[in-house]
């Protein structure tokens, strides 16, 4: 009787501890790890991208570098989890560097991917050694109004009604439109579409309403680390 209370404890402190570690390693994202190197290198893609859009980028690094490459969750055929926010995909990145003793990763960042550079840098100054944001605003929705001041309490009920009520079509034919504009190589037009069709729709609103209301241009004046801004010509004003 006591060896069966003694493995029925062991049982249920094991699956205790897979329960514990399972939730705290829930990041919201997947990752792919590549590369040998002291430093390490975290590749964030832009708003409903698959990390590898870094892909051709990592070849150049990855003979010296530990690489890192996120595909955010409910993004590019990722798995979505539930209450995603821009702040709370930050902090996931940060827990994850923290939790695995990543020392001073390099953050290099696209689009909204360079959005949550700045913010790691600013937030976490203790974390990053240097950021690289490609396209990237502090402020999107001041592209369009400077005067932009983010909601406290910002509804994205309405946009998320709108692009999860659209057909499969629809949304394919909306993401085939707006695409071809933002890329240099046109030949990548159906790949970055098809990453876009593959993304969860709640979560493909929700973040781009969450974002649209995201103002870091404050934030970033506290930045310490060496940063990197490389803007298209259509980014400057």
């Amino acid at each position: 009787m006591k060896k069966f209370v003694k493995f029925f404890i062991v049982i249920v402190f094991a699956a205790t501890t897979i329960n514990v570690f399972g939730q705290s390693n829930n990041y919201p994202f997947e990752v792919k790890i590549s590369g040998k190197g002291n430093q390490s290198i975290i590749f964030i893609p832009g708003f409903a991208c698959s990390g590898k859009v870094w892909d051709s980028t990592k070849l150049i690094f990855e003979k010296e570098f530990t690489c890192y490459t996120l595909t955010m969750a409910g993004f590019a055929g990722v798995p979505a989890q539930p209450k995603s926010s821009f702040q709370s995909w930050e902090k996931g990145i940060a827990a994850y560097i923290q939790e695995n003793k990543i020392n001073k990763p390099i953050i290099i960042g696209h689009s909204m991917g360079g959005g949550l550079a700045m913010a790691l840098a600013a937030d976490y100054p203790e974390l990053i050694s240097k950021i690289i944001a490609v396209d990237a605003l502090p402020c999107l929705s001041a592209l369009m109004n400077p005067s932009f001041k983010s909601k406290e309490t910002n509804d994205c009920g309405a946009m998320a009604s709108q692009i999860t009520s659209a057909t499969n079509e629809q949304f394919y034919q909306m993401q085939k439109q707006t695409i071809p504009r933002l890329l240099a190589d046109t030949s990548k037009q159906e790949l970055v579409v098809n990453w876009s069709v593959k993304s969860d729709r709640t979560t493909f609103a929700e973040m781009y309403c969450d974002f649209s209301n995201t103002d870091l241009r404050e934030k970033i004046t506290t930045i310490k680390c060496p940063a990197l801004f490389l803007l298209e010509s259509y980014f400057v004003n």
